[in-house]
Parts: C-alpha cells; sequence; structure tokens
C-alpha cells in the first residue's frame, strides 16, 4: 500500500516502475562513491553533481502539481524518482543526481527507460537545456532527524541547524580544495582551505592553516593526512557552507576523531602518502666557502618533521686536516632548535669553528616526518674563513 494514502499517486507510479527499477538496478551496481551534500549545493552546482551518487536530506512531499514525490528544504526543492514506499517528513534520500539536460535524448544510459515519461517531458516539447530538468533517483529513502553534535557531515546535510553558530569540528586537511571534494570556493579570505571527513566536507575561512609548531600547505597535498580541529562560526552563501574564524576562530592539530557515517560500504578517506621529507634549503649552502666561524647554521625542509626524532640524530664533524691529518673529528658544542611553523632546524655553536677547516653535517638514521617516513639522506660541507 502506499504510504502517502493517494490512490492517484500509486497509479501514475505504475506507468514508471519498470523505468525506475532498471534505473535503481544499474546505480545500485555501481561502485559505491556517495557524497553528502544538501539541496542548495545540488541547485547551483548541477554541472559538479551530474550522475554522481549522492546523500542528501529534506523534507519529503507529495508535489499536488505533479503527482510526485519532491525533496525540499528552505533553500528549494528537487523531484525524486523512487520506486518503494517512501515515510513522510524529515528523511535521508540515497541516490544519483540527474540533469537530463546535460545528456543527448540518444545518451545509451537512456536507451532502457522512457526518459520523456519518467522526467515528465512533454513528447512534442524540445529536448531541456542544462539545469531545467533535474531530479534525484533514489535508491533508498528512510526518516531521519538532525544531529545534536557539529559534525562536518552534519553541517553539510543540515547546514540551518548550525547557521549562524559557532562550531567547533575534527576534519582531514585537505588544503585549497586539493581533493576535489567541493564544486567551488567562497572565496572569503587568502587562507581558505577545506576539510572532510569519510563523505563530507566544508570551507574554513578566516584561519591561517598554522599554529605551534605546524604550518600548513595550501597549494601542495602533502599536508592532506593532517587532522585538524577548527573553531569558527558557520555560514553559507551560493550553495557553499564554510566556517568563518574571522572572530575569535581557531586552528589546532587533532586526532582523527570515531565518527562514523553509518554507511559500511564507505570506507575512510585513505590519503595516498606524501613523499618523504628531504632537506630543501640551507645556510651555508653546500660547497660554501670563506664561511664566518660564528655562523649558526639553518636546515629547512619540505614537510613536517616529528621534533623528537632529531634529538641526538644531528652529526657534525671537522674533515680531517689537509695533508693527512688524523680522522675526522666530532664537534659537539652545539645546540639545536626546531621551528616547526617554518620547517626549520637552527644549529647555534656555543663556540666560534676552527678557522680553515671543512665542517660535515649529517643525520643519523631516525629522524621522520610527521607521518613517521624517513628524511631522505642528505650532507653538507663547507669551509670556514681564515
Amino acid at each position: 500500500m502506499c504510504r502517502f494514502g493517494l490512490p492517484r499517486l500509486c497509479a501514475a507510479a505504475a506507468t514508471v516502475v519498470v523505468c525506475v527499477a532498471l534505473l535503481a538496478g544499474r546505480l545500485a551496481a555501481q561502485p559505491t562513491t556517495r557524497r553528502a551534500t544538501n539541496l542548495a549545493q545540488l541547485l547551483n552546482y548541477p554541472a559538479f553533481f551530474q550522475l554522481r551518487p549522492v546523500l542528501v536530506t529534506g523534507t519529503l512531499a507529495l508535489d499536488a502539481k505533479t503527482g510526485r514525490l519532491r525533496l525540499s528544504d528552505e533553500t528549494g526543492g528537487l523531484p525524486v524518482i523512487y520506486k518503494g514506499n517512501a515515510p513522510e517528513g524529515l528523511v535521508e534520500v540515497r541516490g544519483e543526481f540527474w540533469d537530463i539536460g546535460r545528456m543527448n535524448a540518444d545518451d545509451p544510459r537512456l536507451a532502457t527507460i522512457d526518459a520523456r515519461n519518467t522526467f515528465q517531458i512533454a513528447q512534442d516539447a524540445p529536448w531541456p537545456r542544462p539545469g531545467q530538468v533535474t531530479a534525484i533517483l533514489a535508491t533508498a529513502i528512510v526518516a531521519t532527524q538532525a544531529p545534536s553534535v557539529p559534525t562536518i557531515r552534519g553541517m553539510v546535510l543540515f547546514p540551518a541547524r548550525y547557521r549562524e553558530q559557532k562550531v567547533t569540528i575534527t576534519g582531514q586537511y585537505a588544503g585549497r580544495n586539493l581533493l576535489g571534494d567541493l564544486p567551488d570556493a567562497p572565496g572569503r579570505s587568502r587562507y581558505d582551505f577545506v576539510i572532510r571527513s569519510a563523505d563530507a566536507a566544508v570551507w574554513v575561512s578566516g584561519i591561517r592553516p598554522r599554529g605551534k609548531d605546524f604550518e600548513l600547505a595550501l597549494d601542495q597535498r602533502i599536508d592532506t593526512g593532517r587532522w585538524v580541529e577548527v573553531t569558527g562560526v558557520l555560514q553559507q552563501g551560493r550553495g557553499l557552507q564554510w566556517i568563518d574564524g574571522e572572530q575569535g576562530g581557531t586552528i589546532v592539530l587533532a586526532k582523527p576523531p570515531k565518527e562514523t557515517t553509518d554507511q559500511p560500504e564507505i570506507a575512510p578517506v585513505r590519503v595516498m602518502a606524501a613523499p618523504p621529507p628531504e632537506v630543501v634549503f640551507s645556510a651555508p649552502t653546500d660547497g660554501e666557502t670563506d664561511v664566518a666561524p660564528e655562523t649558526m647554521l639553518r636546515i629547512q625542509f619540505s614537510r613536517d618533521l616529528a621534533p623528537l626524532s632529531l634529538k641526538g640524530r644531528v652529526r657534525i664533524e671537522y674533515a680531517p686536516a689537509p695533508g693527512g691529518g688524523a680522522a675526522a673529528t666530532p664537534i659537539t658544542d652545539f645546540t639545536t632548535e626546531y621551528r616547526g611553523a617554518a620547517r626549520v632546524l637552527e644549529v647555534k655553536f656555543t663556540k666560534p669553528l676552527a678557522h680553515l677547516r671543512t665542517v660535515h653535517v649529517t643525520f643519523n638514521e631516525g629522524v621522520v616526518g610527521t607521518d613517521q617516513q624517513g628524511l631522505k639522506s642528505w650532507s653538507l660541507s663547507f669551509e670556514t674563513a681564515p
């Protein structure tokens, strides 16, 4: 029995049930790469979501004009094509987003269905243009409710629940949308970046991604495996959501949360391992001569290092004196300080270096990045002044 209790809906649905069944079978056979989103994003960025599996929430009701199910919220609505019995009220819809105008009438994906009847396109009407006929082809619809605790997924699915509220959430850092999670950027500040969970993502604006002992790259993937905790006020515009940190926003490094998405078929996000850390700059430079004996050594790395791994692993020595002198002589009169924000190791010698000597600098095995990848082999040699 049709749960909405309207015989005419059941009769009308019978004419398209075969088409929808074929569509549902096709969707179920695809690999699951579903993204949590909302109606505002779907309506504003149909090209980005075209043919993508999505998870979206809203109020489900029967459209009196079309006799079709329609999912709505305060930003708008979309038709929902579904072959089963659907609950009323606030629901969670899983399916695929289709913009028919972005497909040709002879598209092979439409070969097994009556597209005009299924999507209510008049037989004598021209084929729709992009954005004119859109719908969600649902594979499952279940009742739901807004979460009580803010998470990235919760804010994406229920933006009105948290809009204009101060929130603190944990997510995986993704730079300036380096992993392609979102269709556009809010363009609110020069430091806008994305944080993500297993199936959802949100922008952060007005907070520079750095803090004590860390500074995350905006335009390189070297830091996309890091987790951060961000505090700010959730805002929405042009179909996008972002956490605004202009007034009192904060960011700190964090551990992955024990959050699940109640979607066991979606694997947790696994970012490919970044390349191992390496030295990208030093002062003095390798091969430099006439270096002042009172110099301070600075070494910069490509990625964040685990500071404790440097302890006792900086090796500095004088090369044997010219003319067949004694073996290399270790230098121990120095201190080190790792400045995480700049990824720089500073070495200060407690007394001047000897004149006209060649100094070798290396790292012992065991220096690692924050993801435990070992430092790429490196050495430095320079000569002190007379």
